[in-house]
Protein backbone atom coordinates (compact mmCIF):
# COMPACT_ATOMS: atom_id res chain seq x y z
CA UNK A 1 0.00 0.00 0.00
CA UNK A 2 1.92 3.15 -0.91
CA UNK A 3 2.04 5.97 1.61
CA UNK A 4 -0.08 8.78 1.91
CA UNK A 5 3.21 10.91 0.49
CA UNK A 6 3.16 8.54 -2.44
CA UNK A 7 -0.36 9.70 -2.63
CA UNK A 8 0.10 13.06 -2.32
CA UNK A 9 2.95 13.11 -5.17
CA UNK A 10 0.58 10.86 -7.31
CA UNK A 11 -2.45 13.77 -6.61
CA UNK A 12 -4.18 11.00 -4.95
CA UNK A 13 -4.45 13.21 -2.10
CA UNK A 14 -4.55 16.90 -2.14
CA UNK A 15 -1.41 18.93 -0.61
CA UNK A 16 -0.68 22.36 -0.90
CA UNK A 17 3.00 22.69 -3.22
CA UNK A 18 5.85 24.63 -2.63
CA UNK A 19 7.79 23.13 -4.81
CA UNK A 20 8.80 19.93 -7.07
CA UNK A 21 11.38 18.59 -9.84
CA UNK A 22 11.21 14.96 -11.25
CA UNK A 23 12.93 13.59 -8.09
CA UNK A 24 11.75 15.43 -5.25
CA UNK A 25 8.56 17.36 -3.92
CA UNK A 26 7.47 19.71 -1.57
CA UNK A 27 4.50 20.94 0.52
CA UNK A 28 2.89 22.51 3.47
CA UNK A 29 2.30 20.64 6.35
CA UNK A 30 -1.10 20.17 7.39
CA UNK A 31 -0.09 20.07 11.07
CA UNK A 32 2.46 23.05 11.25
CA UNK A 33 4.62 23.76 14.58
CA UNK A 34 4.70 27.03 13.01
CA UNK A 35 3.29 29.07 9.84
CA UNK A 36 5.38 27.98 6.77
CA UNK A 37 6.36 24.19 8.14
CA UNK A 38 7.25 22.52 5.41
CA UNK A 39 7.99 18.65 3.94
CA UNK A 40 10.26 18.02 1.15
CA UNK A 41 10.22 14.43 0.25
CA UNK A 42 11.77 12.43 -2.74
CA UNK A 43 9.25 11.03 -5.14
CA UNK A 44 10.64 7.58 -5.04
CA UNK A 45 8.94 5.91 -1.80
CA UNK A 46 11.45 4.51 0.62
CA UNK A 47 11.14 4.60 4.42
CA UNK A 48 13.88 5.21 5.98
CA UNK A 49 16.15 8.26 5.20
CA UNK A 50 19.33 6.65 5.51
CA UNK A 51 18.23 3.97 3.04
CA UNK A 52 17.98 6.39 0.24
CA UNK A 53 21.23 6.16 -2.25
CA UNK A 54 24.41 8.88 -1.75
CA UNK A 55 22.87 10.87 -4.82
CA UNK A 56 19.48 10.51 -3.93
CA UNK A 57 19.65 11.47 -0.34
CA UNK A 58 22.12 14.49 -1.53
CA UNK A 59 19.86 15.46 -4.06
CA UNK A 60 17.45 15.78 -1.19
CA UNK A 61 19.04 18.10 0.69
CA UNK A 62 19.96 20.05 -2.55
CA UNK A 63 15.93 20.67 -3.04
CA UNK A 64 15.49 21.40 0.65
CA UNK A 65 18.02 24.09 0.54
CA UNK A 66 16.55 25.36 -2.44
CA UNK A 67 13.00 25.08 -1.24
CA UNK A 68 14.74 26.75 2.43
CA UNK A 69 16.08 29.73 1.10
CA UNK A 70 12.78 30.59 -0.80
CA UNK A 71 10.74 30.05 2.30
CA UNK A 72 13.21 32.66 4.38
CA UNK A 73 12.49 35.24 1.89
CA UNK A 74 8.93 35.32 2.47
CA UNK A 75 8.64 34.19 6.14
CA UNK A 76 9.23 36.25 9.36
CA UNK A 77 11.81 33.92 10.77
CA UNK A 78 15.75 34.27 11.83
CA UNK A 79 16.47 30.67 10.36
CA UNK A 80 14.62 27.87 8.82
CA UNK A 81 15.12 24.76 10.73
CA UNK A 82 15.46 21.40 9.45
CA UNK A 83 14.51 18.09 11.36
CA UNK A 84 14.54 14.56 10.28
CA UNK A 85 12.93 12.72 12.33
CA UNK A 86 11.32 9.56 10.18
CA UNK A 87 8.76 8.04 12.38
CA UNK A 88 5.42 9.54 11.47
CA UNK A 89 5.26 8.62 8.11
CA UNK A 90 6.88 5.41 6.14
CA UNK A 91 8.26 7.43 3.36
CA UNK A 92 11.96 9.29 4.07
CA UNK A 93 10.63 13.68 4.36
CA UNK A 94 12.56 16.08 5.98
CA UNK A 95 10.94 19.00 8.03
CA UNK A 96 11.88 22.46 6.77
CA UNK A 97 10.57 24.81 9.76
CA UNK A 98 11.42 28.74 9.90
CA UNK A 99 12.82 29.55 13.75
CA UNK A 100 13.73 32.14 15.92
CA UNK A 101 15.11 29.59 18.91
CA UNK A 102 15.56 25.58 18.41
CA UNK A 103 12.22 25.46 21.15
CA UNK A 104 10.50 26.67 17.31
CA UNK A 105 11.05 22.65 16.40
CA UNK A 106 9.53 21.34 19.83
CA UNK A 107 7.37 18.75 18.22
CA UNK A 108 5.65 18.23 21.88
CA UNK A 109 4.08 22.15 21.49
CA UNK A 110 0.54 22.15 19.90
CA UNK A 111 -0.11 22.22 16.57
CA UNK A 112 -1.42 25.21 14.22
CA UNK A 113 -4.79 24.60 12.48
CA UNK A 114 -4.67 27.43 9.54
CA UNK A 115 -7.35 27.64 7.21
CA UNK A 116 -6.87 26.45 3.88
CA UNK A 117 -6.91 29.79 2.38
CA UNK A 118 -3.95 30.61 4.40
CA UNK A 119 -2.14 27.71 3.48
CA UNK A 120 -2.84 28.10 0.21
CA UNK A 121 -1.57 31.83 0.59
CA UNK A 122 1.39 30.72 2.02
CA UNK A 123 2.32 28.02 -0.34
CA UNK A 124 1.99 30.52 -3.11
CA UNK A 125 4.20 32.99 -1.86
CA UNK A 126 6.93 30.30 -1.19
CA UNK A 127 6.54 28.88 -4.73
CA UNK A 128 6.71 32.44 -6.38
CA UNK A 129 10.01 33.53 -4.20
CA UNK A 130 11.26 29.86 -5.81
CA UNK A 131 10.33 31.33 -9.17
CA UNK A 132 13.53 32.80 -11.11
CA UNK A 133 12.76 36.40 -11.81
Amino acid sequence: MPSIFSRIVAGEIPSYRVAESEDYYAFLDIQPLVRGHALVIPKLETDYIFDLGDEQLAGLMVFAKQVALGMKKVLPCSRIGLTVIGLEVPHAHVHLIPIFGVGDMDFKQPKLSLAAEEMEEIAAQIRTALSPT
